[in-house]
């Protein structure tokens, strides 16, 4: 079943082929056509991720107010999405669209060059024996496109020959440079009230790792990943332009409302914070005084003894005994 997918994908790479017989081109043409496919999703869900964000100071007096009662939360936060038509599974559906296709072309691009073993020429999968495309790569071991050959692995180029790997190691260097680009403008305009800087940080360098990771992925993978970060960045400049140009725009409400809110969740926390100082002095025990009888050690005040009393003798009879008349 999923091969009617990856047919559909290698259907597409050598579509463009036809049109300019370039490996590169091609591959890049088709991460520009799955990117205009998915920009309509992305687009919808950064409205819908802003228009969360407003709501964003609604929801956390929801959580003070109904804390402890998580049934009663979960009422008053569904009637406050539908108050103000909110979806808030909406950012999640470029994510959700672009894990199939990431897989699905993928597997297309790895079936341009596969072979059953390294010493063994290409055989196309998925592709039409009449194609073009098919034609230039049965029986090749190389994918050749600008001097660059695309099945190679960026470190097994740089084994082979460190000096002409170089240029395989700049591809992965500029890709990583792309990702970081495109999450520092991510960045630049995001307020997360949820968010410590270290996790923002790590959010922010996360794709830059998988840039690296492509130093053990073969080349053409590294062209389309790198076409289609080049048209991430022309999308989130488009939403700076669209959301968040005038001061009224619905980012520059979202960016307030989640300042707002990152200022409750701090005085809450300082609120907590100050309770607990405040029940720990209280609950401190007291210093506890001890009426001592024996004087200290080291005193200079002598302590009082009583004389001891005879063996079987009490004061009573000694006093009477001492009064008795004589005769």
């Amino acid at each position: 079943m999923f091969n009617k997918f990856f047919g559909a994908a290698s259907w597409l790479i050598a579509t463009f082929y036809s049109w300019i017989p370039n490996y590169a081109f091609a591959i890049a043409m088709v991460a520009v056509a799955v990117m205009l496919l998915i920009t309509p999703l992305t687009l919808k869900s950064t409205k819908g991720m802003l228009e969360m964000q407003r709501l964003q100071p609604e929801m956390k007096r929801l959580q003070q107010q109904f804390k402890g009662d998580r049934q009663k939360l979960n009422e008053a936060m569904m009637k406050l999405y539908q108050e103000h038509k909110v979806n808030p599974l909406a950012s999640c559906l470029p994510l959700l669209a672009q894990m199939p296709v990431f897989i699905i072309m993928f597997r297309a691009i790895r079936g341009l060059i596969f072979r059953t073993s390294l010493s063994t020429p290409f055989a196309p999968k998925y592709l039409d024996h009449t194609s073009a495309i098919y034609k230039s790569l049965v029986g090749k071991t190389q994918m050749l496109s600008f001097g660059i050959d695309l099945a190679k692995r960026p470190i097994v180029a740089m084994k082979e020959d460190f000096a002409s790997g170089l240029v395989y190691a700049l591809l992965v260097v500029v890709l990583a440079g792309l990702y970081l680009v495109q999450q520092r403008m991510i960045a630049s305009r995001t307020v997360s009230p949820t968010m410590s800087a270290s996790q923002a940080k790590l959010m922010q360098y996360m794709p830059v790792a998988f840039a690296v990771f492509q130093i053990w992925l073969p080349t053409a993978l590294i062209v389309y990943y790198m076409m289609q970060a080049i048209i991430r960045i022309i999308q989130q400049q488009y939403i700076t332009q669209r959301f968040y140009k005038k001061d009224d725009s619905l980012g520059k409400q979202a960016q307030a409302a989640s300042a707002t809110a990152r200022e409750m969740k701090n005085s809450a926390a300082e609120d907590k914070k100050q309770k607990s100082k405040k029940e720990t002095n209280t609950s401190e025990p007291q210093t506890f005084i001890s009426k001592r009888v024996t004087p200290p050690k080291n005193s200079s005040v002598a302590p009082t003894r009583r004389r001891p009393q005879p063996p079987g003798k009490n004061r009573s009879s000694f006093v009477q005994k001492k009064n008795k008349p004589n005769n």
